[in-house]
């Protein structure tokens, strides 16, 4: 009959367009159509007649009967909710008349849902399954813990909506529908833990423990029903968990960086111990099958994200709630909660980043870059491997930016947990987080740099290896104390001494190897312009170079020559010629004294004659 989902999609279909008033209004319209297909509706100016109470066997004949009663117990319902909307926007509140007609309309709404539910309990006369039974039962209580609630009758409205969420939870369980967790968390759980407040009950004693001690265990009939579909519900945990109050299960003391603190909300609690659970799963799941590929192994990281995730909203929603009520930061419930924050915190992105290093592959995705295929892109890469065909340089590139968006994920979350409060302060803390950071930093360097060198620039790829290596040389120091993870333990943030061992072996080596490849396509260079438009020189002109390309025969001198210029000795034009005596131009001795006779004469004719001075002492 699917009597929750039927409830739920007609509260969500309406009120996602209107509001309650124009819910009620539907139903009445739906709830006349319904007494028209049973032939009951009153006809105009007809006699009003008294409704008989719907039987088993009519519910076994035709389920109309059963839609019929879930429409006028949803109607009252509706009815009681648009007038409660209407006062609670007035100044004064809802008043004593207001509120006892609200009262009314949902008494009377648990009470039709009542019989309903006893009318299916007599499943062989109205064919009803235990599911349909048991979910009748629980929207009567849901109505029934409603109307207690507006009467301010706490002690039977926590036992009403007790017995409703232990059936939902049970029922949540095992058919796996996401409509009843919704309906939990939305409805149910904080009108418990309102009236758990009002009878002064512990705020960290969690919602299950408390609807566990107020159900009802006297109705033998229906415990019998409950552990039929779920036999785990109405149990309490029997592995209690280290500082775990009342046996329940539930952590009460959290601890971060050697500091112990107590957790005083129930709801943390509870999201701490279903993180706890959920890494244990993760570890066996992983342990169980060895031969996994990277996209299956990363989805069984989904469930403790999601529980990680809870975690660090109760916390949030815990401060928020402390923050309304005017607590100071220097309080030590405050303080508290800020180190859970901080705790909760670092676990969740700790697991959010073992799943991106599961999804980059062995070793981080230092050494292979098939990490990211699926089985059927797999086998495809195998067979062309078989068939010695090299992969497109285009898939390789595009692997590698799937694995560059890991990293600055990756980068990301590092640096948000710097920003958590308390991080900056812890030294030891810091620094491991930037080794970490350098450490995916060199993984990201050395993704690029490969994908350059597919791509044939190695000078850009030696810089960028270069520049990997020089990082994970920073983070070495640091991360070499780390210890070696077991060989099926999941991924997280820790990064141990071995890989940042092997990924500085492997940066060593792809240095190396980039230096080379460098100094080839350098010594490449020649060759390529040889096939240019320009001839190259002939060898007798290049014998001072080495022909690392080879000696081209044809071309070692230019024949037929070519009239061309040629380098000369230059003019030798001294000055000093006219004033230089040879020995073949000197005098002989017998006219020495005739010549030496001339030489005074002429001096002594030359200074007889008078200077001529002008500009600057130059004659004219």
């Amino acid at each position: 009959m699917d009597i929750t989902k039927t409830i739920v999609s007609l509260r969500e279909a309406a009120l996602l367009y209107g509001d309650y008033s124009t819910y009620w209004t539907q139903l009445s319209h739906k709830l006349l159509n319904s007494r028209k297909k049973l032939n009951v509706a009153t006809k105009n100016r007809g006699k009003f007649h008294t409704k008989t109470p719907v039987t088993p066997e009519q519910i076994g004949e035709n389920h109309e009967y059963a839609t019929l009663q879930l429409l006028t117990a949803e109607r009252a319902w509706a009815n009681a909710m648009s007038m409660k909307a209407s006062h609670s926007a007035e100044s004064k509140g809802i008043s004593g008349k207001a509120r006892s007609h609200i009262v009314s309309r949902l008494e009377k709404g648990a009470k039709v849902a009542s019989k309903l539910a006893d009318a299916l309990a007599q499943s062989s006369a109205s064919g009803a399954s235990k599911t349909d039974v048991l979910e009748a039962r629980a929207y009567a209580s849901l109505l029934s813990g409603a109307a207690q609630f507006e009467k301010q009758s706490w002690e039977p409205c926590l036992k009403s909506y007790s017995v409703a969420r232990i059936i939902y939870s049970a029922l949540s369980t095992s058919a796996k529908a996401d409509i009843f967790k919704d309906l939990l968390s939305e409805t149910i759980d904080p009108s418990i833990r309102y009236a758990a407040y009002q009878l002064k009950i512990p705020r960290t004693r969690p919602i299950p423990s408390i609807a566990q001690r107020a159900f009802p265990r006297s109705d033998s009939e229906l415990v019998e029903s409950i552990k039929e579909v779920n036999s785990h519900v109405l149990e309490k945990g029997d592995t209690a968990m280290e500082g775990a109050p009342d046996g329940d299960g539930t952590p009460s003391t959290i601890t971060w960086r050697q500091r112990q603190v107590t957790i005083e909300d129930a709801a943390i609690a509870v999201a701490w111990s279903t993180v706890s659970s959920e890494k244990a799963k993760l570890v066996e799941r992983l342990s169980s099958s060895a031969s996994l590929l990277p996209k299956d192994a990363a989805a069984a990281y989904d469930d403790i994200l999601t529980a990680t995730q809870d975690a660090v909203d109760a916390t949030k929603h815990a401060i928020d709630e402390l923050k309304k009520e005017g607590v100071q930061q220097s309080d030590r419930r405050m303080q508290s909660l800020q180190i859970t924050r901080t705790a909760v915190t670092y676990e969740m992105i700790s697991w959010r980043i073992g799943r991106n290093r599961v999804l980059m592959g062995e070793k981080d995705g230092a050494t292979q870059d098939t990490a990211l295929l699926s089985k059927r892109q797999l086998k495809r890469a195998q067979k062309q491997s078989e068939n010695q065909k090299e992969e497109a340089p285009g898939r390789r590139i595009a692997r590698l930016k799937e694995k560059v968006v890991l990293y600055d994920g990756t980068l990301q979350s590092l640096e948000s947990i710097q920003e958590l409060p308390g991080v900056a302060a812890d030294e030891e803390l810091s620094a491991q987080l930037a080794a970490t950071i350098n450490y995916f930093e060199a993984l990201k360097s050395l993704a690029v740099a490969r994908s350059y060198s597919i791509a044939g620039d190695s000078v850009n790829a030696l810089a960028l290896t270069k520049y990997a290596h020089d990082k994970a040389q920073e983070a070495l120091p640091v991360l070499s104390g780390g210890q070696n993870l077991a060989e099926n333990s999941p991924r997280n943030i820790a990064v141990t001494k071995q890989d940042i061992v092997s990924l500085g072996d492997l940066l060593s080596g792809e240095l190396q190897r980039s230096r080379a490849l460098v100094e080839v396509s350098t010594l490449q260079k020649p060759g390529k312009a040889a096939g240019s438009k320009t001839a190259p020189l002939p060898l007798v002109e290049r014998l001072s170079e080495y022909p690392s390309e080879g000696v081209d025969l044809k071309n070692i001198v230019v024949y037929p020559p070519k009239m061309d210029s040629i380098p000369v000795k230059p003019l030798f034009l001294d000055v000093a010629w006219n004033y230089i005596t040879y020995p073949s131009k000197q005098a002989k001795p017998e006219q020495g004294g005739k010549a030496a006779a001339s030489v005074k004469t002429t001096a002594g004719a030359d200074e007889a004659k008078p200077q001529k001075r002008g500009w600057f002492g130059f004659g004219r």
